[in-house]
């Protein structure tokens, strides 16, 4: 049993709660029981699986599922589990990946996400549940967005993190010609839109732009867009939370494919 904060290992993943060690390492962390089984379902390979003799009994076959994957496994202290986890009160399981092992590619197809210079990792880990529960075909960030794959996304997603198609674009600009050049429709979300969301026909292929949570979409990006649309507010209401916006446009348009389907 690791017992000391003194310990390589302890030391590597301890250093994982900062996005610039991640990126140096080139590894993620993966806290928690549902984000452990739901790396296991799709089969996502672990570096190091970490997690306390409570866990490890209470979860037996799990333990033994994931130590099979993993190229280190070690039963930890309660102490050193605090200190590896980000969270408050880690329920006993903490574990290292590598980047980059998800899909890298977002097929031209379907309804689309593209975020903007999302800054809460919470913010984005909605989006990932909500576009994987509603069906999209997948979700692109700008380079300047939160990380993908930061502890914060990953809880708020929910487990859907390895279920949904994400792709980081190195210039969002030339992402959206690409998809504008493969047929799909560009939706832009704007505030002083003459549209509402509802008024748009979301069963063709389309591109739905969001951008940052104080600022907004760009205006370059608004300028690439198809079509613009707005989410109606009550007088007094500045704005919409990011995700719930996003939430609402995935179910509108989940709302419309069904009723073509009937």
């Amino acid at each position: 049993m690791l017992t000391s904060l003194q310990n390589t290992l302890v030391k590597q993943i301890r250093k994982l709660h900062s996005a610039k060690e991640r990126h140096q390492q080139d590894l993620f962390l993966l806290e928690g029981t549902h984000l452990l089984e739901e790396a296991a379902t799709a089969n996502y390979p672990l570096e190091a699986f970490c997690c306390t003799e409570e866990w490890q009994a209470k979860h037996f076959q799990l333990w033994e599922e994931v130590s099979q994957k993993c190229d280190r496994t070690e039963i930890v202290s309660e102490d050193v589990l605090n200190a590896i986890a980000t969270t408050v009160q880690p329920d006993g399981v903490v574990a290292t990946a590598k980047r980059g092992l998800n899909p890298q590619q977002v097929a031209f197809s379907g309804l689309i996400l593209a975020l903007e210079t999302i800054q809460d990792p919470g913010n984005l880990g909605t989006m990932i549940r909500s576009a994987a529960a509603a069906g999209a075909s997948g979700l692109i960030v700008s380079k300047d967005c939160v990380d993908l794959d930061s502890p914060k996304v990953l809880r708020a997603s929910a487990g859907q993190w390895f279920r949904l198609p994400m792709v980081k674009s190195e210039d969002l600009k030339a992402t959206v010609t690409l998809a504008k050049n493969a047929g799909m429709r560009i939706v832009a979300t704007l505030a002083n839109a003459s549209l509402t969301y509802w008024d748009v026909d979301l069963c063709q292929p389309s591109l739905v732009l969001l951008g940052n949570e104080g600022a907004g979409l760009s205006a370059e990006l608004a300028a690439m867009a198809d079509v613009q649309v707005n989410i109606p507010l009550n007088p007094g209401v500045e704005s919409l939370n990011v995700a719930i916006a996003s939430a609402l446009i995935l179910y509108e348009a989940r709302r419309q494919m069904e009723k073509v389907k009937r």
